[in-house]
This record gives C-alpha cells, sequence and structure tokens, in this order.
C-alpha cells in the first residue's frame, strides 16, 4: 500500500494510526469542506486502509466531527471592563468564526447529524464546553464588578446570547450576521436577562 504521494505505507498501529487517520481527515475538511470529505481519500491520505477507519468512526458523520474538533479553536475571552462589550466583542469573534470556512463546516456538519442525539452530543461537547468557558469567564467577572448578581452565574444565562446567534447560521442559513443583530441580541435579550436574575419576584 502506499500513501497519498505514492510512497510505501508505514505499517502503525494504535495511537500513531489514529494520529494519521484525524490528521488526514483535518486536511481533508480544511481543503474541501464536509461534501468533500470521504474516507477514500482520507484513507489514501492517511496511508492506510478504510477498514482501519471504520473500526474506530462507525460513518463519516463521526469522522469528520472528530476532525472538527481538532480544527476548532477556543476563543480568547475580552475584558474590556464592561460586560456589555465583552458580550459584544464574542459575539463578534463567534461571527467571524461561523462565517469562516470553518464554521460552514460546523454549520454541515449540524445539518448532517440532524436529530442523532449521539452525534449532536459530541459536537455539543467541543462547542458547549469551549463556548460556555468564555462567556462564564466574563459573566463571572462582571459579578465580581457589580454589574450582575451572583444568580446570573449559570451556564444557559450565559451562553443565551451565543445560542441566539447560532440559530442565525443554523435555524435561518445566514451566512453571516450583520453587526446590528449582534447589539440586539445583547441590549435586547442578554443584558436584561442578565440583570433580571436575583431580582425578588413581584408578590
Amino acid at each position: 500500500m502506499t500513501d497519498s504521494a505514492g510512497r510505501p505505507a508505514r505499517r502503525r498501529r494504535g495511537a500513531a494510526l489514529e494520529e494519521a487517520i484525524l490528521s488526514a481527515a483535518a486536511a481533508e475538511l480544511t481543503e474541501s469542506g464536509y461534501a468533500g470529505l470521504t474516507m477514500d481519500r482520507v484513507a489514501a491520505r492517511a496511508g492506510t486502509n478504510k477498514n482501519a477507519i471504520y473500526r474506530r468512526w462507525p460513518g463519516r458523520l463521526a469522522l469528520g466531527i472528530a476532525a472538527y474538533r481538532r480544527l476548532a479553536t477556543t476563543v480568547q475571552p475580552p475584558d474590556t471592563g464592561s460586560l456589555r462589550e465583552d458580550a459584544l466583542e464574542l459575539l463578534r469573534q463567534a461571527n467571524r468564526t461561523w462565517s469562516s470556512p470553518l464554521g460552514a463546516v460546523l454549520r454541515d456538519l449540524l445539518a448532517a447529524a440532524g436529530g442523532t442525539a449521539e452525534l449532536l452530543g459530541q459536537l455539543q461537547d467541543q462547542s458547549g464546553d469551549a463556548v460556555a468557558a468564555p462567556w462564564l469567564l466574563v459573566l463571572g467577572r462582571a459579578v465580581a464588578r457589580g454589574e450582575a448578581a451572583p444568580e446570573a452565574l449559570h451556564p444557559r444565562v450565559a451562553t443565551s446570547a451565543v445560542v441566539l446567534l447560532r440559530n442565525e447560521f443554523v435555524v435561518r442559513g445566514a451566512p453571516t450576521a450583520p453587526d446590528d443583530v449582534l447589539v440586539d441580541i445583547v441590549d435586547e435579550v442578554y443584558l436584561p436577562l442578565v440583570r433580571g436574575r436575583g431580582l425578588a419576584p413581584d408578590v
């Protein structure tokens, strides 16, 4: 067997082979998107056979999700001293990412996963944990500054703005979100929700 450059393939097992397959799949996603990802092309690029891939991932979608998780990067949280400005900057970072070729891969993967809970969970593990962390951090700073009550420091509250932005891409199919949409999400939904936490209920 030869690799994609026509060289004799090295015999690899275990973690080394898995690494080669994931690297090949990530390269294919970067170059061709999810639509162009095939087991044949990944196998050729990794210098292995399709059976070796199927023993580790049951199909193209599972492999695509694993490769995407490798490509996705962690967002660096802003620290402007203002919850509003931090939230807007986080949304703008997410908007730039989801408008990029990598964002198109994510949208294709979400669409392909459909209602498959396990595969959606794998995407959500990555996008959930990685996305929630900076939002919880900036909200925690706002609590420390007295901009928000401690009761606001809840994962669903913290990530509500980015979930609404995700809907613009996944549900509405928008290629990007105009900045005024981001401002509306922050000013009309996110900040009122955060500020409403910890208020005494009407009696």
